[in-house]
Order: C-alpha cells, then structure tokens, then sequence
C-alpha cells in the first residue's frame, strides 16, 4: 500500500487538532498489528515494521492496535502517541495487576455470539459495558442462524440486553447474510469483532473480504466451543475501504475502569435505584428499596439485578487494584529518580 490517504485508514479531526506546531513535521501512521518486538503501520507514503515505543507501566503509554503514532520520519521511531478517541481493554488475565489493551480509535464494535451453547446474556453484557465505556456504538450479530429453526428467542434475549441495541442474525458464510451489516461498513469506518472462539469472527472477514484471509476452524460437536483461529488483533482493508479488526477469541473478559459504560447497560436499574430511601441502600431489605419493590411486581428480573451488582464488584475490585499498583508504581519511580538524583550530586568527579 502506496501513497495512502491519511482519512482512508481512519485519520480523523479528533487527531488534526492534535498536531501542534511542535508535532507537524512528524509522520503519521497507524498501528494494524502488534507483535512481540514489533509494531505493522501503514501512513501516508510509508508502510512497516517498526519498533514500539518504550512503554512504562501506564497502559496509556503503550501502543495498541488501531492507534495513531507521530513518528521520526528519518529514524521511524515512535515520538507521539495521539489521543485516542475510543479504547477497549481489559484487566489481565490471571492475578496480575496490569491493564491489556485490545484496541484503539474504533467506531462500531460487532458483537459476535452464536445460535448455540456460546449465546450468554451474562458476557454480552460485559461486551456492551466495554463499548458503552468507550462511546462506541455496539451491533450484536448472531451467527449459525441457519442451524436452529427458530432464531427469534435469541434475538429478542440479545435485543432485551439495552435499550435501542441492533441485534443482526446471519449465515457467516453467506455474502448475501451480511448485506444487513453494509451500513457500518463505510470508507474509513474502523470495526472491531469480539467474541468467543469459535462463533464466526474468522469467517465474518473471510467472506465480507471474499478471500479466506483469516484461517478458520470446526468447533465441537460435544460442547459447541471453539478452537482460537485468530492468534492477534490486526486490522484489515475491506473492498469497499472500511477496516475491520479480528480479535482471538477470549475466555476471560475481566471489565476495569468500566462504571459508566455499566450504568449504561443497566440504565433502567441504575435509574430506579437513585429513587430509594437511602442513598446507600443495598437493595435486600432496607425500607422504600426501590428496586425491591420493583423485583415484586415483575419490572425488574432478579437474574439481571444480580449480574449487575456481580459486574460493579469486579469493575470496582479491578479498578481499585489496578489504581493502587499505578500509585505503587509512580512513588517507586520517584524515590528511584531521587536516589539516582543524590548519587550524581555525590559523585567524586
């Protein structure tokens, strides 16, 4: 790819505004796949590998893909990491304390579920939480429609999930299937799928792009679970010159600095609960809950209260923990930097 056209990879106004009188001279590029010790980027005349940035432990400062980088245009190393306009991440897998990022400056998030044992209500509404965090709008599509006789129960539970969410059933190999997915796929337009193994992600791009770019693989008969075909998150040029980003399949999604975008999801919850009694209120047993009240009339169901009140503990656990090892983290680089700072002053020149 030559003599590419900045806003036909995604640039934006959000990212002009950014190009102070100290940054103009710097070349801008996009990040369409991380690797382990390298960064792909495509720009205008300028297309690569190149190394990434040395991150520190804020998360912030660590490229993703789909972000905008201001590069050295002789060297190519990264100088700038522009602001992004949408972020999804999530806390790392296992005990650790640290933020993964999953990817960056996207415009529609493709919620990809499927016809069988992988449709969960409970995970996609963390995938809801993460785009309503990010202020990007989110499409759930439910693939293997043509395996069940009726696909309307799940997409009337999906539909149930947020209020005006677009629920879209297809035959991922299909190309006729997904015509319904044309409006999100304008020029320029950056999406993201993500979803569990196995649902059809691979395949959603293999036919939009009508080339089996992603390789693909036969879930289980025993438990419908997938088989991770996708091993990293990197952006594609469709024909019609939207990108589009496939993400491997993950088994756990652990939400993080993600409060808002709950409250969004559950918004009818959250709404009622501000008119209880106390301000502080539970919602078990205290007097003029609510919620309660609402729960025994049957306008709330008690399964998505508890799924709501499950998530805020583990966004508010989560977020916490990562906080206090960022605090950690910044004090131990300071007193580092004061021992290095008094060792200098004391050096016998």
């Amino acid at each position: 790819m030559t003599q590419t056209r900045l806003k036909d990879i995604g640039w934006h106004a959000h990212f002009q505004a950014q190009l102070s009188d100290q940054l103009s001279d710097l070349l801008p590029v996009r990040v369409l796949a991380v690797h382990r010790d390298a960064l792909e980027v495509v720009g205008d005349n300028f297309e690569g590998r190149i190394r990434p940035p040395i991150a520190d432990n804020d998360d912030q400062g660590t490229a993703t893909t789909g972000d905008w980088l201001l590069l050295d245009p002789e060297t190519k190393s990264v100088k700038h990491i522009l602001d992004r306009r949408s972020l999804f991440k999530r806390k790392s897998a296992g005990s650790t304390r640290r933020v993964q990022l999953i990817a960056a400056n996207v415009d529609t998030l493709l919620l990809v579920t499927s016809a069988n044992f992988d449709f969960n209500v409970a995970r996609l509404e963390r995938y809801l939480a993460l785009a309503a965090e990010a202020e990007v709008t989110p499409l759930v599509i439910i693939t293997k429609s043509d395996l069940v006789e009726d696909i309307s129960p799940f997409v009337d539970e999906a539909r149930s999930l947020m209020r005006g969410l677009i629920v879209e059933p297809i035959d991922a190999r299909n190309p006729n299937s997904l015509k319904c997915l044309q409006p999100w796929f304008a020029p320029g337009q950056t999406l993201a799928l993500i979803g569990s193994s196995g649902v059809g992600k691979s395949t959603i791009l293999n036919t939009i792009r009508g080339e089996p770019l992603q390789h693909t693989a036969e879930i289980r008969e025993t438990d419908s679970r997938g088989r991770h075909t996708t091993t990293g998150r990197s952006l594609h040029l469709l024909p019609n010159g939207a990108w589009l980003m496939d993400t491997p399949g993950m088994r756990e999604l652990q939400i993080v600095d993600a409060a808002a975008g709950l409250d969004e999801v559950f918004s009818d919850i959250a709404a009622l609960a501000t008119t209880c009694r106390f301000t502080d209120c539970q919602h078990h047993d205290e007097p003029g809950c609510a919620i309660r009240q609402a729960i025994e009339t049957g306008a709330i169901d008690p399964d998505r209260l508890r799924r709501y009140a499950k998530l805020q503990r583990e966004e508010h656990r989560n977020s916490e923990s990562i906080a206090e090892a960022r605090a950690r983290s910044r004090k131990f680089g300071k007193q580092a930097r004061h021992v290095f700072e008094h060792k200098l002053k004391n050096r016998d020149w």
